[in-house]
């Protein structure tokens, strides 16, 4: 059983590194791609990749499909068409730093919908785990300096981010109530397709009004990464280890996003990592594992 809940933790954490590369290409493509254009190619590249793995065996599922459709339609709704397409949209008018601080609040999203949707009540350790995260969070968005945080702006995106963020926690309570007759892979296949289906109409109508054009090659390698790692791995990692430890502990997990933005923007953009960044890493760390390890018997 311990195994069993540290891989899905590490499942968790792979999720979380995919999907913080995809906040950042996600700011760096605002002005090439509209959100739900790239959204759109997000989850076609998907579709096209999960495809040969998906397609053999999902004819013997097509009764578990017709009995859920209803639950498999919501969910590619709110998790796929609406819930990137408004990330999207609020990163083309607020800043990478805004944004991730607002998403630090999908812990709290989750919780709040697990009570709302199942009744389920956070734990004194689950509360005291979300506080110690989000001081690690400060630390590394402030460089170690609290004047920095006084100088946050709220922009117009932002309200986009918070919403975006509250459908998530309701996808990730929801993904309990997932057939359990389809497996990882046939369950995002079914989702990918439904959710480029709800977007479609939206994507006609902006090719209408703007014709896309070429991307360029580093452009290209961007919305290629947001439809294979951003899409089909993080998206696998994600309802995989949400099944194993539930939509609480894994909620926990939604911290170390800003931790890897931090990562991967030493990486490269060549900033330097300063001990604010070690000290924030590990503070984050800390209140995962505070508020994610189980209670003993």
């Amino acid at each position: 059983m311990t195994d069993t809940r540290a891989s899905a933790f590490t499942f968790l954490a792979l999720a979380n590194l995919f999907w913080a590369g995809n906040w950042v290409l996600g700011r760096a493509l605002r002005d090439a791609v509209d959100p739900i254009s790239l959204n759109f190619y997000r989850w076609v590249i998907s579709i096209v990749v999960l495809a040969p793995f998906a397609l053999p065996g999902l004819a013997a599922k097509r009764d578990a499909i017709r009995r859920h459709a209803g639950i498999l339609a919501f969910l590619a709704l709110i998790g796929v068409s609406i819930f990137q397409s408004l990330v999207y949209l609020g990163l083309k008018s607020t800043t990478a730093v805004n944004a991730v601080l607002i998403n630090c609040a999908a812990p709290l999203f989750i919780l709040l919908s697990a009570w709302a949707l199942e009744g389920e009540r956070a734990t004194l350790r689950q509360l005291a785990g979300m506080l110690v995260s989000v001081t690690g969070i400060l630390v590394i968005l402030s460089r170690g300096e609290l004047a920095v945080l006084r100088q946050f702006e709220f922009h117009a995106g932002d309200a986009w981010i918070v919403l975006a963020v509250a459908i998530w926690g309701v996808y990730s309570v929801l993904l309990k109530r997932r057939p359990p007759e389809l497996s990882g892979l046939h369950f995002l296949f079914v989702l990918s397709v439904l959710g480029v289906l709800f977007l479609a109409p939206a994507f006609a109508w902006q090719v209408w009004q703007s014709p896309p054009r070429m991307p360029t090659m580093g452009e290209g390698a961007a919305i290629l990464y947001v439809g294979l790692a951003a899409s089909v791995g993080a998206f696998l990692f994600w309802n995989r280890g949400i099944a194993v430890v539930g939509p609480n502990a894994a909620g926990f997990t939604l911290y170390l996003l800003p931790a890897f933005g931090t990562l991967l923007a030493i990486a490269f953009l060549g900033e330097s990592f300063g001990a604010f960044h070690a000290v924030g890493i590990a503070t984050i760390v800390a209140g995962i594992i505070l508020a994610t390890r189980a209670a003993k018997r």
